[in-house]
């Protein structure tokens, strides 16, 4: 069992050659151990590979003295769902989100389902497991059981968005879990639904289940246009980030929609905001995010990239949402628990439409008043030395490394952070027009790539 596997924020390889059922027993018992208690919720994706796994898992977790509660072929939101309403000591989601069908892997939270990254007992739980690996396995102490959370995650759902506008929506699952998770909650709303690619499908025939990728929107922005739908909705493969497209088949950048989103929230007093209620967004967002934010009358907060950093930040705030400029938004839901639920943020979107009453188009490019590069991805041989080299190069920004390296001017801004798995450093750069950020830009990449 490669240390590799054990990702920042999850357990994620190609399986069989880095995640098989061996590795999966060995990873179950390391997480009974971590989590210390019962039960622990399972679910699993639409990956072939998944059902191997997930009996493996499942036999190191009751092996260890846990009890389990298998809730079957269900997205990461509903495990999310799942372990709060159980008052489960933990969850374990098995699927590898957008990467390519060959992979799998482990998404593991906590009580509540407050999530287990690096930082927070990960790298705890790989050691466990690679002393565990090959290590023969006791007899099931750990009780198991099946139970469907679906109609009671659906009713919190609806009771919490309970707008019931007649839209026209387009919706690309993209072969993922995410179009068998909304079957039972678009039933209940009197949606006009196109439907692509809904049917499960591990191999992701159609296209990658990565809505970031601008060409695995080409068939869903096509077919917004062609039957005239109010809006689109990409999901990724685990249901737990959607990307909006408008009317007009332009996609809305997911800082642009957090910026929309929290404006709706605080004039309308959805998610229990409030005048000054802080709202979290990542730090790679646009300027025009804290701007639209404080001008509804919010306090707009800088959260670290990743979902176990923006959830610890809204857990530290009090904050009642946040956004994510990879389309994961976040939500404080009335059971106590925080979350990135992909179906909330479709229902939040359409119902944020209804209140304002304008096309989704005429909506969101009011925020875009500046250019944005979109993140550039370099690969160094030294990233330390690199950064250094950055902020000696920008010595005259204000500089704040909560997040990588940030230098912000009056008139332009960059952000350039390492890849947690690759030596890669990720830069991001925004300035007043196109001309500005494609000159910062180039100058910047000349440092990074000297």
């Amino acid at each position: 069992m490669e240390d590799s596997i054990f990702k920042a924020y999850d357990i994620r390889g190609l399986f069989p050659a880095e995640v098989d059922a061996e590795a999966a027993l060995a990873i179950g018992r390391a997480v009974a151990r971590h989590l210390g208690g019962s039960p622990v919720i399972v679910g699993r994706d639409m990956r072939e590979s998944g059902i191997e796994l997930c009996a493996a898992l499942i036999a190191g977790l009751r092996s260890e003295g846990c009890s389990v509660i298998d809730i079957g072929r269900v997205s990461t939101p509903m495990v999310y769902f799942a372990t709060n309403a159980a008052n489960a000591a933990g969850g374990v989601m098995i699927t590898a989100s957008h990467n390519p069908g060959a992979y799998n892997g482990f998404k593991v939270c906590a009580r509540s389902a407050v999530p287990v990254g690096g930082d927070s007992g990960l790298r705890e739980i790989g050691e466990t497991a690679r002393a565990l690996l090959g290590e023969a396995r006791p007899e099931f102490s750990g009780s198991a059981e099946e139970r469907d959370f679906k109609p009671a995650y659906y009713a919190s759902l609806l009771e919490m968005f309970p707008a019931r506008p007649r839209l026209r929506v387009v919706i690309d699952a993209g072969n993922g879990i995410a179009g068998e998770a909304a079957e039972g909650l678009l039933t209940q709303l009197p949606l006009e639904v196109t439907r692509l690619y809904f049917e499960p499908d591990g191999s992701f025939p159609n296209h990658e289940a990565n809505p970031l990728e601008l060409e695995n929107l080409a068939d869903l922005r096509r077919a917004v246009i062609e039957s005239g739908a109010d809006l689109g909705i990409a999901f990724d493969g685990d249901g737990d980030r959607c990307v909006f497209v408008d009317e007009r088949g332009d996609p809305v950048p997911a800082d642009l929609m957090t910026a929309l989103l929290a404006g709706v929230a605080v004039e309308h007093g959805m998610l229990g905001a409030v005048q000054g209620s802080p709202i979290v967004y990542d730090l790679r967002s646009s300027r025009a995010v804290p701007e639209a934010i404080r001008a509804c009358g919010a306090s707009p907060v800088r959260g670290r990239v990743g979902h176990s950093f923006l959830k610890a930040t809204m857990r530290e705030t009090n904050a009642c949402f946040a956004g994510e400029l990879s389309g994961h938004y976040y939500f404080r839901f009335p059971a106590g628990y925080i979350g990135d639920d992909g179906l909330a943020a479709m229902l939040f979107g359409i119902q944020a439409m209804d209140l304002d009453g304008r096309t989704l188009s005429e909506m969101w490019k009011p925020f875009r008043r500046y250019s944005q590069s979109g993140e550039i991805n370099s690969r160094v041989a030294d990233v330390q030395q690199t950064l250094a080299r950055v902020r000696q190069a920008f010595p005259d920004g204000e500089v704040d490394e909560l997040d990588g390296l940030t230098i912000q001017y009056r008139d332009w801004w960059l952000n350039v952070r390492p890849s947690n798995t690759e030596p890669l450093l990720r830069l991001n750069v925004e300035a007043g027009n196109d001309e500005e950020m494609a000159a910062h830009r180039d100058a910047v990449l000349a440092v990074i790539r000297s």
